[in-house]
């Protein structure tokens, strides 16, 4: 269930990465202009070239209430009747909040921001950007910087890539003309990637404003620096590819810094006002501390972006964990017993944290280890032991001999109104996009969800 990487770039039925008797499921993705990175969604359409893979999108699994408008509700326990082995790749899709910074008008997490601009099912209206000057990010991530590109950028440059139409009027009339990028440790803990960084560097209409020479020269002097840290104290001392106070933008890192608290505007004063903790890195923890210094910054718009976590009505969710309890990838119950042939992959497995490559390593690790037990036919629990663990989660026990042709009732009725794609319809969607692209001389231009429903004639 799921995709195996976990961001697949695509936020409507996208294509899988998967091979045997699956069920694939929506995945909720962030997208960027990144060319290179897109580059892996062209090994999907070689894994569903193999006649022994079915695709089926629009299906959300679970209990709890649909989130993706018109998708079918399916029961874990469905698939279990109808299927030999489950991995969960289900990703983390829910955004990890901060606790002195509720949700309201003036402070959205990173995920709505960016399931606006991919055109993600769930998508809200954008926040008003024709009256927003400031954005202060909360958190350094590589999501924070994508983010801050987006604002940053040119939409005759975005233009060139899969941003949609109605995203880029939007962008077009955006009055921001500075994000800052609010982190709580320094440079040597940022969580961005050089090559997010150096894009942010390199803006062309945008600059960053100068750190002060004492961080650097702290942060420079600090032992046995990593060559990745090196090289982000050597971009961050160089600066922007523009001098600071010769664009309209402006970018800023702002380290050492924690949010304690959000005042709204007020008619005498139509900005927010973020206060801030001072912070320094405890030697000893490495964990943000704060100094007793607090300072105020004048701001539009609060967007968090401190990660994701997996939800937490899933099936086998460890709320300590925050993801799917597993050992290398094998789902384990509460108790720490191993279920047989249910596999956990990609950030469901192991949180929020890695890149591609990561998850795609991990990937191949769990594929190697069901062949691995399917080949010694192990399992870590009695068949008794599986039994009661299924019967605590309301599971019934996977079926040992599927008819590999059968589906769950519910996705073959599905199929039949309509209501669940298959892969032939995402390439319909994806020639579409590509089509018009062309004609509007770019990569593609991407379809919302209605727009695409209507192309493939679902409901």
């Amino acid at each position: 269930m799921g995709s195996t990487w976990p961001c697949t770039l695509r936020s409507r039925p996208g294509p899988p990465r998967s091979q045997g008797k699956s069920i694939t499921v929506q995945s909720h993705a962030r997208n960027e202009y990144c060319p290179p990175v897109k580059n892996c969604t062209s090994k999907f359409d070689e894994a569903a070239d193999d006649p022994r893979l079915r695709f089926f999108g629009n299906v959300e699994v679970g209990d709890s209430a649909n989130s993706i408008p018109h998708a079918l509700q399916l029961p874990l326990s469905s698939i279990f009747r109808d299927y030999s082995h489950v991995v969960f790749a289900t990703g983390c899709t829910l955004p990890t909040m901060h606790a002195a910074l509720p949700p309201s008008e003036h402070c959205i997490s990173a995920l709505s921001l960016v399931h606006w601009y991919t055109q993600h099912p769930t998508a809200g209206s954008p926040p008003p950007l024709d009256k927003i000057k400031h954005v202060s990010l909360i958190g350094n991530g590589n999501v924070s910087l994508d983010i801050a590109r987006m604002l940053l950028t040119n939409v005759n440059v975005l233009a060139r890539y899969d941003v949609p139409k109605p995203v880029l009027d939007v962008l077009a009339s955006s009055a921001v003309n500075h994000v800052s990028i609010v982190a709580r440790r320094g440079p040597l803990e940022a969580a961005f990637t050089m090559k997010e960084l150096r894009e942010m560097i390199n803006l062309p209409e945008a600059s960053m404003v100068p750190l002060g020479p004492t961080l650097l020269a702290d942060a420079t002097s600090a032992p046995s620096l990593t060559r990745q840290q090196s090289r982000v104290l050597q971009l961050l001392q160089k600066g922007s590819k523009n001098a600071h106070g010769t664009t309209r933008k402006t970018w800023s890192l702002d380290f050492f810094r924690s949010p304690i608290g959000l005042v709204q505007p007020t008619t005498s004063r139509p900005s927010a006002q973020l206060s801030l903790a001072h912070t320094a890195v405890d030697p000893i923890t490495q964990r943000a501390v704060p100094t007793g210094e607090t300072s105020t910054l004048s701001t539009d718009l609060v967007v968090t972006s401190l990660g994701f976590r997996a939800e937490p009505t899933v099936t086998f969710y460890d709320p300590g964990l925050r993801h799917l309890r597993n050992i290398a990838g094998r789902v384990v119950s509460s108790t720490g017993a191993v279920l047989p042939h249910v596999y956990a992959s990609g950030w469901a497995a192991n949180g929020a944290k890695g890149v591609l490559a990561t998850t795609m390593m991990d990937a191949y690790g769990v594929a190697e280890q069901i062949i691995a037990d399917w080949k010694t036919g192990k399992s870590s629990v009695s068949s008794a032991d599986a039994e009661r663990d299924h019967e605590v989660h309301g599971l019934p026990p996977l079926n040992t001999e599927p008819d590999l042709d059968s589906l769950p009732e519910e996705v073959q009725r599905a199929l039949e109104q309509g209501f669940v794609t298959d892969y032939s319809d995402w390439r319909t969607i994806n020639a579409e996009e590509i089509k018009k692209g062309q004609e509007l001389g770019k990569e593609r231009e991407r379809m919302g969800w209605a727009e695409a429903r209507q192309l493939i004639k679902r409901p």
